[in-house]
């Protein structure tokens, strides 16, 4: 029977089905109910019915806390699930997918303590009046989803917006459609009032009339640019906020005095963790002439140790990607790769052996590339690391900026003074020195140019959900003569 999809607090079921795919053996996972676009005005329309509904309207913040906090608690008693049904979905190491789900957790319980503590503002007044600012929610909101890492990144959207008082809409990938209708689940369970958080599934044109219907209020985002870009046109023509987090190619540098272990290890990470299937992997490896040859064979040799296998095996370290359609996809870039001379130093194609025959599986591949070639421009999503040498500051600098995106940068070197003057002058919307990959609910995340608008996680990251509101009370028993003799216009 197909998994139904959530519109109020009822399930439904699709005129039409879709399967997910165990990418590990390409057998079904589970068969889903497909929305359609009636499905979906239904979905905003309950979701904007939860907008008015004084159960969820004129709750107070402390109570909204408390449903942040059951949701906290139902997501780590059922964490294990969770945990099976993201593997499932997109073949990650269930290690990840374990650690995912506690990250998932820690989303809800830092916007339940965010919540109830989150304050308005007085403004120093400049006339007889009190003037206050208050913060209230945006309305509807669309969140869409990718395939990559569901669970943390549908509940880096789910936590802040509910937190802020708002009605939700979450559509989920179609290659991993099962967190997101357990989410559905659990906020029910939770006692969120019916409409407050609606899921649907399907395909792209699901994903278009959610962001396009006339009730939505806002979208956040997480996904390719090229589609980020369409949605954030919707959003411009409708003059309607968006948080939109696109995709990186970001820059992880090893200075000549790094400690080179400790590079390579933080290298390995960098690109290879979720077989590089992250809009933060380090794909592109700066490496300084001086320690280029030495830290390229290390890299090499620890790339080609690292173990291909199982996503239930807790000894794998790279697992399948996603879709067959995905390693297709990548496996082309790698093609383009080759005809543009780029030097294949390990990897570039499947793994042999039975237990591979059946997967999506596909090797972790380092390249030797300039800077201009596509491979090192473009995002792969992903294992395919390029390194890239460079001389100095200066070309480091234009080299790593010389790229459409702007997500994040690596640096690794004994020099912190030439570490943060190296990360003031690169554009990217987080940093990491002698570490990678390390992100933090309480810090905010996101990126530059097309990688993407707007930050998600930390104070701000509720706060984006919302909308500010300017009183002005009158402190006098009459209106003051009009036009006033000294006060000017300001609109």
């Amino acid at each position: 029977m197909a998994k139904q999809f959530l519109i109020g607090d009822q399930w439904r079921d699709g005129a039409k089905t879709f399967e997910s795919v165990y990418p590990a053996d390409g057998g079904v996972s589970a068969e889903i109910a497909c929305a359609n676009e009636r499905d979906v005005d239904d979905a905003v329309r309950a979701a904007s019915a939860a907008m008015t509904n004084p159960a969820w309207r004129d709750l107070p913040a402390h109570r909204r806390a408390r449903l942040l906090d059951n949701m906290a608690r139902l997501i780590e008693r059922d964490s294990a699930h969770l945990a099976d049904l993201q593997t499932r979905d997109n073949g990650k190491p269930l290690a990840e997918s374990e650690a995912q789900a506690a990250a998932a957790a820690d989303f809800f319980r830092y916007y339940a303590g965010l919540c109830e503590s989150s304050e308005g503002g007085v403004v120093p007044p400049r006339g007889p009046y009190f003037g206050f600012v208050d913060w209230e929610p945006v309305g509807v909101v669309a969140a869409v989803t990718p395939w990559n890492s569901p669970l943390t990144l549908e509940a880096q959207k789910l936590a802040p917006a509910l937190a802020a008082g708002n009605a939700v809409v979450l559509k989920s990938s179609e290659i991993t459609p099962q967190v997101g209708l357990e989410y559905g689940r659990l906020a029910l369970e939770a006692g969120f009032p019916a409409g407050v958080l609606n899921v649907v599934t399907g395909l792209g044109d699901v994903g278009r009339a959610l962001v396009s219907h006339p009730d939505v209020a806002m979208i956040t985002f997480t996904g390719g640019t090229q589609t980020g870009q369409a949605i954030g046109a919707i959003a411009g023509r409708r003059t309607m906020p968006a948080i939109l987090e696109l995709g990186g190619k970001s820059p992880n540098i090893v200075f000549a005095d790094a400690d080179l272990d400790l590079a390579v290890a933080g290298a390995l990470v960098a690109i290879f963790h979720n077989a590089g299937q992250s809009c933060l992997a380090g794909s592109r490896v700066f490496v300084d002439r001086d320690v280029y040859a030495p830290f390229v064979e290390r890299f090499v040799a620890a790339t080609r140790a690292l173990r291909l296998g199982d996503p239930y095996d807790r000894q794998t370290a790279v697992a399948t990607v996603s879709s067959f359609q995905h390693r297709a996809r990548i496996e082309d870039w790698l093609d383009t790769a080759k005809r543009d001379g780029a030097e294949f130093l390990c990897g570039g194609g499947r793994p042999s052996g039975a237990v591979f025959e059946r997967g999506a599986y596909l090797e972790p591949t380092v390249l030797a590339v300039s800077n201009d070639m596509r491979i090192a421009r473009e995002e792969i999503f992903g294992p395919v690391a390029c390194v890239i040498p460079f001389s100095g500051d200066d070309e480091l600098v234009r080299l790593a900026n010389d790229n459409p995106f702007g997500l994040a940068a690596g640096v690794w070197t004994e020099d912190y003074r030439r570490a943060l003057a190296i990360g003031r002058r690169i554009s990217a919307g987080t940093m990491w020195i002698n570490m990678y990959k390390t992100t933090a609910v309480n810090m905010p995340f996101g990126g530059n140019k097309a990688s993407g608008v707007g930050r998600e996680a930390g104070l701000g990251g509720m706060r984006t959900y919302m909308t500010p509101k300017s009183y002005y009370l009158s402190l006098e028993r009459q209106p003051g003569a009009w036009p006033p003799a000294a006060t000017p216009a300001t609109h």
